[in-house]
C-alpha cells in the first residue's frame, strides 16, 4: 500500500515536551476512590502478546504493564465476538438477558440470527438504555465517564453511549470499519461525537482513539468537573480487519473484495501500534501524577481469527472452542495488586464490571443483580474463586454454538441447519481440546448438558 507519514505519536510527544512540571503537582491529589481505564483490544488472540508467547510481534508496553502488574492465565470473553462481549461488559449480566445481541451486529445495522432480525426490523437492535450499565452507575457515583473508539451496540441514537450514562464520547457504529475513511464497505461514515456525525478522515483509528482518551486525562476540555474520579473506555479497533497499520492510508475506501483479507504482517503491525499508543497513554497518565490511584485494564473481546493466534488454543472467533474465548487480561493497580504475579483464577468479562463497581463504591446495584463475582477481589486477598459453573451461547444465521464449564469439564456443541456435533473434553488435562471424551464420559456430558438447558430458561429475556 501507498504509504503516509504517521504524525501523530510526534505530535502527542511534543505535546509531553511541553507539559511543565507543575502539570503533574496540580493532579497530584490521590482520589479516595482510583480512576479506572478500561483498554479494550478487538479480536486479538490469546497469544498475540509477548507477556502470553508471541513470538513474532513486540509489545513492550503491555509487557512492562504485565510485569508491574497481574497477568490472568484463565480469563475468557463472555462471547466469541465483539457484540455479546461488549454487552456482558457493560451490564455485568449475561448477554442473552438482553435479546438479539449473542452475535456481532451486522453491517448496514442487520440481525444476524432470528430475534436480532426481528428486532433490527422494528428499531430496536441494541442495547436499550433501559438496561442498567456500568458508566451509568460510575456516573452516578460521581464519576467522569468517556468512552473512545468502537461501539457495536447499536446503529440508533437511542442506543449511543450518552445514553448509557457516558458523558463524552467519540465513537464508531459498527464493527467492519475502514480505519482511515471510517466508512463501513457500503461507505456509509460510522463516526458520531455524542450522537452527532463527525467527520476524521485520514486519521488512524488507533490514533485518533489515543488522542482523544490522552486529552481526557489531561482534562483539556473540562469534561471532569472539580477534579472528580473519571471511568475512561478505550476501546481500539485494532487489531479488527480491514488490516491497515499506520502508514497504509490510500486515500480511496478499502476495497471490498479484500475487506477481511491480509496476513500476518499486517495484523503484527497493527498489534504494535496499539501497543505503542497505550504507552502514550500510560505517559499521560504519570505526568498527570495519577498511575498510584488509577486502575488500568487491559483486555481483548474476543479471540482473534485466521490472521490472529489464539495459541495454544484449538479455535478462532466465532466458536467456542478456547481459541474463540479464552483471552488476555492485565490488571495494574498499585498498592492493591502486587505486581509481577500471574492470577489463575477462573475469570469471565462480566467479572470485571462487578469488580469496578464496588472499587468505585457505587452502591448503585444489589449483587443479585449481576451475573459476575468481583474477581479483583479475591486476586487482591489471594483466594480462589468460589466454584461455578459458566456458560456460552453464540448464535449466526442458523449456526448456534453452546459451552459450559463446569470444575475442568468442558461440554461444547454446535448445530449447524441439520447438522450437529458435540465435544466433552478435560481443560486440565487437554487444554487445546484435542481428545473428546464424549464416549468415555457420557454420564457427565448428560449431567453439563442439563446444566445448560436450566441457563438458557434462565437467562432468555423477556422483551
Amino acid at each position: 500500500m501507498v504509504g503516509q507519514p504517521n504524525v501523530v505519536f510526534s505530535r502527542c510527544l511534543a505535546v509531553f515536551a511541553l507539559t511543565v512540571c507543575g502539570l503533574a503537582a496540580a493532579n497530584a491529589f490521590a482520589h479516595a476512590r482510583p480512576n479506572i481505564v478500561l483498554i479494550v483490544a478487538d479480536d486479538m488472540g490469546h497469544g498475540d502478546l509477548g507477556c502470553y508467547g508471541a513470538p513474532d510481534i513486540k509489545t513492550p508496553t503491555l509487557d512492562r504493564l504485565a510485569k508491574q502488574g497481574v497477568r490472568f492465565t484463565r480469563f475468557y470473553a463472555n462471547g466469541p465476538e465483539c457484540t455479546p462481549t461488549r454487552t456482558a461488559l457493560l451490564t455485568g449480566r449475561y448477554q442473552q438477558r438482553v435479546g438479539g445481541l449473542e452475535c456481532a451486529i451486522g453491517t448496514d445495522n442487520v440481525g444476524r440470527y432470528d430475534d436480532a432480525i426481528r428486532l433490527a426490523e422494528k428499531g430496536e437492535l441494541g442495547l436499550p438504555a433501559s438496561e442498567t450499565t456500568i458508566a451509568r452507575d460510575l456516573k452516578s457515583a460521581g464519576y467522569s465517564t468517556a468512552l473512545y473508539g468502537k461501539w457495536h451496540l447499536g446503529y440508533e441514537d437511542k442506543f449511543s453511549p450518552n445514553a448509557h450514562g457516558f458523558d463524552d464520547a467519540l465513537y464508531f457504529l459498527g464493527g467492519n470499519t475502514d480505519h482511515f475513511l471510517h466508512r463501513e464497505v457500503t461507505g456509509k461514515r460510522m463516526l458520531r461525537y455524542n450522537g452527532t456525525p463527525f467527520e476524521l478522515d485520514g486519521m488512524h483509528t488507533t490514533d485518533w482513539v489515543t488522542e482523544r482518551s490522552i486529552a481526557f486525562i489531561q482534562n483539556k476540555h473540562g469534561w471532569r468537573k472539580n477534579n472528580e474520579p473519571f471511568f475512561l473506555c478505550v476501546w481500539h479497533a485494532a487489531p479488527h480487519f480491514p488490516y491497515q497499520g499506520p502508514n497504509d492510508h490510500t486515500g480511496k475506501l478499502f476495497p471490498e473484495a479484500t475487506w477481511n483479507k491480509g496476513t500476518r504482517g499486517e495484523y503484527v503491525e497493527m498489534v504494535e501500534h496499539m501497543d505503542r499508543s497505550i504507552n502514550l497513554l500510560l505517559a499521560a497518565i504519570d505526568l498527570q501524577g495519577l498511575r498510584d490511584n488509577t486502575v488500568v485494564i487491559f483486555m481483548s473481546d474476543n479471540g482473534g481469527d485466521a490472521r490472529g493466534s489464539n495459541a495454544p488454543f484449538r479455535g478462532n472467533k466465532g466458536g467456542l472452542f478456547e481459541g474463540g474465548i479464552r483471552e488476555p487480561l492485565i490488571i495494574h493497580w498499585p498498592g492493591h495488586l502486587e505486581g509481577g504475579r500471574t492470577a489463575d483464577q477462573l475469570a469471565m468479562s462480566f467479572d470485571l464490571t462487578k469488580s469496578i463497581a464496588r472499587i468505585a463504591n457505587t452502591k448503585a446495584r444489589d449483587a443479585r443483580n449481576y451475573d459476575g463475582v468481583d474477581i479483583l477481589d479475591l486476586v487482591e486477598k489471594g483466594q480462589p474463586a468460589p466454584p461455578r459453573n459458566l456458560f456460552w451461547r453464540a448464535r449466526r444465521g442458523e449456526r448456534t454454538w453452546r459451552a459450559v464449564l463446569a470444575g475442568d469439564l468442558k461440554y461444547v456443541s454446535k448445530t449447524d441447519g441439520k447438522e450437529f456435533d458435540e465435544w466433552l473434553f478435560d481443560l486440565l488435562a487437554d487444554p487445546g481440546e484435542k481428545n473428546s471424551l464424549l464416549n468415555d464420559r457420557a454420564d457427565d456430558a448428560t449431567r453439563l448438558k442439563s446444566l445448560l438447558k436450566q441457563w438458557e430458561n434462565d437467562v432468555r429475556h423477556k422483551r
